[in-house]
Formats: C-alpha cells, structure tokens, sequence
C-alpha cells in the first residue's frame, strides 16, 4: 500500500511541475511575442493584478498618443489672418500627420516588459521656407557669454503606453488620412476628471526641498488659509455658481496679489525667449509673456523671495526657429530644451532646490505638451493641448484657453451676441474636416435637420451664426483643444464640447458643468436629443453664467483683476500652493 502511495504522489507531482513549466512558457510565448489580447491574459494571470485601468489615476498615467497637428510653416500664414468670420477657422489651416497605432514597433520598456516605449517622434512635413536657427547654442546663451556649460547627453527613449506611427504628408495639398480615435476605455468624463483633481489633492505633492526657504512656510501657510477660508455666497464682479468654491477662489486670489512674487529667468535670446507673439491662435502664451514681464506687482528680481519661477520661452517659436523642416523628428527641439534646462541649473540654484517643481511654463503650441513632459516633468505647465492621454497631470497642470488674436491692438474685438430669445438657431457649427470626430458630426447631422447648422468651412457669416445660436458646438480637430471655446463665450453661446478627454480651461477654479454641455464622442447621433433634454428654463441659466464667466476670458493691453492674466497666473499660482505637502500634526 505505501509503494502504491507513494507511486502516485510521485505521478500527482510530475503532473504539477509539468503544468506549471506550460504556464511560464505560456507566460514567456505572451510577453516576448505579439500575441493577440496579450495584456488581458497577462492580467488573467497575475493574480488579479492589471497593467492597464488599475485605476483612473493609473489609467491617465497610462495613456499616451502623441498628435502635433501643426507645422511651424503655417504659423506666419495663421498669424497673417484678421478676419473675424475666418477666426475659428484658423486652428484648421494646418499641415498634420495621421496617426496609427502600431504595435510592430513597439519597444519593451525598461520599466515594464508590458508598456511599450514610444520610437523617436515624427512630426509633419514643414515648407522649407521655415527659419531654422542652425547655432541653438546661441539661442540659449548669446553670443558673448562666457559661461561655459558641459551638457549630459540626451536620455534613453521615453516609454508610452500607447505606440503611434506617424505617416508624413508628401506635400501640403495632401489631404491626412483619418485618425484612429481613442480606445473606449480611455475616456475620462468630466465627473471623472473632477474625482482625479480630488485624489490629486490629497495624494500628490511635491518633492521636500532639499533646503529649506522662508517660501515652503508661506506657500504652507496660504494652503492652510485657503483651505480654512470664510464662506463667501456672494462678492461684486463675482458669481459663485460658476466657481466650484467662491470663497476658496477669492481667499487664493487675495492672497495671490498679496504675495505672490515670480522670478522671469534672463537666459535665452530671442526670438525663442522673451519675445512674445501676440497674434493668431497661439496668441495665448505670448499674451501672457507681455503682460508677466510688464507686472510690476508680482515680478521680483532676487530669487530668494520668489515663490514661481517663469521659464519664458515660446512653445510656438520652438516650432518655428528650432525644429528642423523635413526632419520628422523632435530631437533638435528636446536637446534644445535639455540644454537650457542644464543652463539654469548650472547658473541658479533655484531649480536645483526643487527639482523645478516651483517652475512653470505657459505653451499653446500643439507640440508643447510633449516638447515638456519629457524635458522638464517636475514644472507646472499651463497648456493649451490640456488632453489627459498625453500626460496631463491634474493638480499640477494647468488648462490654459485658446484665444484667437487677429489683432494686438485690439485683442478681443466684436464680443457679445444676441438675446436668448433672439437666438433661432439650435445648434451651430463650421470648420474643416480634421480628425476623426468632425466627419462623424457632419456625417449625422450636415443639412439634415433645419434646427442645426452644421457645416464644413465658412468663409463668410460665422461670426454672425455664434451670434445667433443657442449651442456652439466645439468639437475636437487633430488635438482635444480649439479656440471655438473661447469664442462661444465671447459670443454669448452656450459651448457644447465635444471632444473625449479634453481638461476644459481652470478646471481646478470653475464649475464648467453649470454653463456648458459636454457631449461624448460616441453620442453625436443623438446630439439634438441631448440639447432638446435641457429645458428653456436651463438653457437660460446657463447662458447668463456664460455672459458672468466670459471676464476671465478677455485680453487687456493693461490686465486688469479676474481677466485671462489674473486667471492664468492664479492657477498656476493655486496649484503650486496645494502640492506643498500639509506638514503632519
């Protein structure tokens, strides 16, 4: 009996070790080979542990396709339009690349065999026309400097989650091919961007300085007292419903101008640095430039007493001066980039004490967001392209608005609109057929139903239709951004958003929800219905908090308090505030 049982065992046992040896294989086959649905097996087989969707903060993390849509040749040509009608379109008339996901290229990462690295970016087909400066050095220090700076070569591949192949356009009359739209599993709604604003707040916080300085206390301090601020229901000027918390705007906003102090570093020539372009679409950073550089109130030169750090560059004259025309790669521009960074570690010690978490930039550029998230991922970055999969980080981040400028001298022209009721149009819409989502719109509801104007390009009489319209429709081109948004505002119209995952400007201060309509991309056949759902008696509200938000969208030659500047500045300024970590009781 016992030889028949210990027989047995030893057969059980070669069984065991026999699947077992399959199971590894079989592990081994899906991580090393492309085999269809191999991240959920994968997950299957680790104990219930996923590589993707842990969670929605992991999830953001996880997500990446990077998209520029525009050539630095078609900056002049956009900068050089000043007719109102043709101002929405601007952010159409650009060169861009198709995007694809393309496994077969997919580098293992170094960090996980599972999440793919992405291969050097290829970026669009730019006119050789474009001004290159060939010495980026120069740029950087000028040609009299005599300060000599050794660079560390540039850093391995960064990883991606998601792979994108971009195919160039052989020339600028070629049409793009359609880009593939976003997982269904990426979208991040609005309720849910604000649940990861929350987590960010109470989980996500700066490295501790690795010395102290009189401003963590102050910056400590400020959070304590934002945090603890009296109830407001109602302040002059202000309106609480479009706010999340009015009195925790107003207590920051205070205590911003009180003693908010920001260094602008001197490195850097022009026309990449201090030199601020204050036209066309991307008119938002170069605003902003002007105006920081002009404040005598919150500009301090000795960077002991400043609380911000203003790197002042522009992500458009990146574009335009630094990447190299027909190259199809960022490299020029990230070295470019890593170079000044080592520059004001080498000459200040401001960064080296934060690791630049006190830094910020403002970018408008469609590139921004990854010409920084890479270089410079400590920084707070106010951005224009403020989409969740490429990097976006709430409570660090800030969604900067795109204004379209068609004139310096005067840069918000022909604001305001009709009356509720003189608005007949339901719905309105006009633009050209870039991305994924717009063709869809069109496909539904062109010349279908004669509540909605939903057309392609207009070169005459847009204006006159936001004017005239109860919803703008701002639906998405090749990046989750547009200027329409603003320009609904300005126009009295009620935006209606369409575009999946797009963190709409001061996410972090308004209350988007209460005065504009956000529409998933999968239910634009149903669109008419979503409108038809909100009541006359809604819709009112809603377009008098437009009118009530629409001061903190306006450009002034001289800022003045609650506009665009203030807004921008104050942002960044409460974010900043609210990563310095409560000290423990």
């Amino acid at each position: 009996m016992y030889s028949d049982f210990r027989h047995t065992c030893q057969v059980e046992t070669r069984k065991i070790m026999l699947l077992l040896g399959l199971v590894f294989a079989s592990v081994l086959i899906i991580q090393y080979f492309e085999v269809p649905y191999k991240d959920r097996m994968l997950s299957f087989l680790s104990s219930g542990k996923t590589f993707f969707n842990v969670s929605d903060a992991n999830r953001v993390q996880n997500l990446g396709a990077f998209s520029p849509k525009t050539s630095p040749s078609d900056v002049s040509s956009l900068e050089n339009t000043t007719n109102m009608d043709h101002s929405s379109d601007l952010d159409e008339m650009m060169i861009v690349r198709s995007i694809s996901i393309a496994p077969q290229n997919a580098i293992t990462s170094s960090t996980s065999p599972y999440i793919a690295q992405s291969p050097t970016l290829s970026v669009a087909n730019i006119s050789p026309s474009s001004t290159v400066l060939n010495d980026s050095d120069s740029l950087i220090f000028g040609p009299t400097s005599s300060v000599v700076v050794s660079f560390a070569p540039a850093p391995s591949p960064m990883p991606a989650p998601r792979m994108v192949a971009f195919s160039p356009l052989a020339s600028a009359n070629e049409k793009p091919k359609s880009v593939n739209p976003p997982l269904k599993d990426a979208v991040v709604s609005i309720s849910e961007m604000h649940d990861l604003l929350l987590h960010s707040r109470a989980s996500s916080f700066s490295k501790s300085p690795l010395w102290p300085s009189s401003v963590d206390q102050e910056l400590l301090d400020a959070r304590f007292k934002i945090e603890n601020a009296a109830m407001i229901t109602n302040r002059p000027g202000l309106y609480s419903p479009i706010f999340r918390n009015l009195s925790r705007f107003v207590r920051s906003y205070e205590l911003m101008e009180e003693k908010l102090k920001v260094y602008v570093y001197g490195e850097g020539k022009r026309p990449v640095f201090h030199q601020p372009r204050l036209k066309g679409i991307y008119a938002s950073e170069g605003w902003f430039m002007k105006n920081m550089k002009a404040s005598n109130q919150f500009i301090t030169n000795n960077a002991e007493e400043a609380h911000l750090f203003y790197l002042p560059f522009s992500s458009q004259m990146l574009a335009s001066y630094v990447y190299v025309p027909n190259s199809h790669s960022f490299d020029r521009i990230l070295e470019f980039l890593r170079k000044y960074i080592d520059t004001i570690k080498t000459r200040h010690n401001s960064w080296n004490r934060t690791d630049g978490a006190d830094h910020f930039i403002v970018g408008c550029h469609d590139w921004a967001s990854y010409e920084t998230r890479h270089v410079m991922p400590s920084c707070i970055r106010a951005l224009c392209n403020s989409d969740v999969k490429e990097g976006f980080q709430f409570g660090k981040d800030v969604s900067l608005p795109e204004t379209n400028v068609p004139s310096p001298q005067k840069p918000m022209q022909e604001i305001g609109g009709n009356p509720p009721s003189a608005r007949k149009i339901l719905a309105f819409f006009a633009g050209q057929m870039h991305g994924y989502v717009r063709p869809i719109l069109l496909k539904h509801w062109e010349n279908k139903d004669p509540d909605i104007k939903i057309v392609g390009k207009m070169r005459k009489g847009y204006t006159w239709h936001m004017k005239n319209s109860k919803y703008c429709i701002c639906a998405k081109g090749y990046e989750v951004n547009s200027p329409r948004v603003v320009e609904a505002i300005m126009y009295g119209c009620v935006p209606v958003i369409i575009s999946d995952n797009f963190v709409p400007p001061f996410f972090e201060i308004l209350n988007w929800e209460s005065f504009a309509v956000f529409v998933l991309e999968k239910d634009i056949p149903d669109l008419k219905n979503v409108l038809l759902s909100i009541s006359e008696r809604r819709y009112g509200v809603m377009q008098k908090r437009v009118k009530q938000v629409g001061q903190h969208f306006i450009w002034h030659n001289t800022p003045i308090k609650y506009d665009i500047f203030h807004m921008i500045l104050h942002s960044i300024w409460y974010n900043r505030v609210f990563r310095m970590a409560p000290k423990s009781k």
